[in-house]
């Protein structure tokens, strides 16, 4: 009898034990315009920490607004530039309007931008590095909100948020500010010239989550040294969030160079297409999306519209893994 009730307790204790560990996973959910799709415009994903912070990474047109249902509790709002499908000049009216390849983005978000709007309902700090966290402050001072929460973090250095290590790192990319943005006569006269605002240069990001996991937000970028110098050997990031677009990103070829040379993570998501890479939640053959995991030596996920990932502090996808597989 006591050695049953022995055999119990530490049965109780190994459980006990066990479940913070299974809980130190980093959850990834992606925010597209078709449920359980990864189509055209698909940029936003949200990260959580095991300490329940929460980060919006890039929500562009398909998140909707700060009402969408999907959000729930947002802390942090990243934005990587300030171009429309980044930013958010707008948004889609509902989940699944429009086509995979082409969405109905029609709810206009200027002159504030998606990622602004939402960042003041969620009472969210918004972090950006470059010269842009001095246009966010403008913005949110304009919208009544605190111009304190735009936070910067620059190339070199990071912030510390909820427990989640923001570091900012280079991508080679245009961020010019549409003049859609800026309103009144002067935004109307940078139009009719074709001039652009100078809000520095686009960044990437390696966000470093409390179960130690460090990931890598590409962004918009061409290749670059620091996806070996910095990225890699100094963050040692081990899950990557990678653009395989072409012509304005790095190309599939391009980009799975950047991961199997350069980078070096455990698993990589697929990101920024441009087009409809999944058809029923399957890739598409002769998509960029299939090209794109044909090259790359690592685990790719693809960014299913609603479907959660979970990932561990080594970068191994644990939960939601075979539904996001292609």
């Amino acid at each position: 009898m006591k050695l049953s009730i022995r055999l119990a307790t530490l049965a109780c204790m190994a459980a006990a034990l066990a479940a913070p560990a299974a809980a130190q996973v980093v959850k990834v959910t992606p925010l597209g315009g078709f449920d359980g799709e990864f189509c055209a415009q698909d940029r936003a994903l949200v990260f959580e920490d095991p300490n329940g912070t929460r980060v919006l990474y890039d929500p562009g047109r398909t998140v909707m607004g700060a009402e969408d249902p999907r959000l729930g509790k947002i802390d942090i709002v990243l934005v990587t530039h300030t171009h429309g499908d980044h930013l958010g000049n707008a948004h889609t009216k509902a989940i699944g309007a429009g086509q995979c390849n082409a969405p109905d983005a029609s709810v206009s978000d200027l002159p504030d931008g998606n990622a602004t709007r939402i960042a003041l309902a969620k009472k969210a700090k918004i972090v950006t590095g470059s010269d842009m966290p001095s246009f966010f402050a403008a913005k949110l001072r304009a919208l009544g909100g605190n111009p304190a929460d735009s936070v910067l973090a620059r190339f070199g250095g990071s912030v510390t948020i909820g427990g989640v290590r923001i570091a900012t790192v280079t991508a080679m990319h245009s961020n010019g500010l549409d003049p859609d943005y800026i309103p009144g006569d002067l935004g109307k006269a940078m139009k009719s010239a074709g001039i652009w605002g100078d809000v520095g240069l686009a960044t990437g990001y390696v966000l470093k989550f409390s179960n130690g996991l460090a990931v890598y937000l590409s962004g918009d970028t061409g290749i670059t040294a620091d996806q070996d110098a910095v990225v890699r050997r100094l963050y040692n990031a081990k899950l990557a969030v990678m653009n395989i677009g072409d012509g304005f990103t790095t190309g599939p070829a391009e980009a799975a160079y950047v991961i199997n040379e350069l980078v070096q993570p455990a698993s990589v998501i697929a990101s920024h297409a441009n087009e409809a890479s999944t058809s029923g939640g399957k890739v598409r053959p002769g998509s960029k999306a299939e090209a794109f995991i044909k090259a790359v030596k690592v685990p790719v996920y693809l960014p299913l519209s609603g479907r959660m990932m979970a990932f561990d502090a080594g970068g191994k996808c644990v939960d939601g893994c075979a539904a996001n597989a292609p």
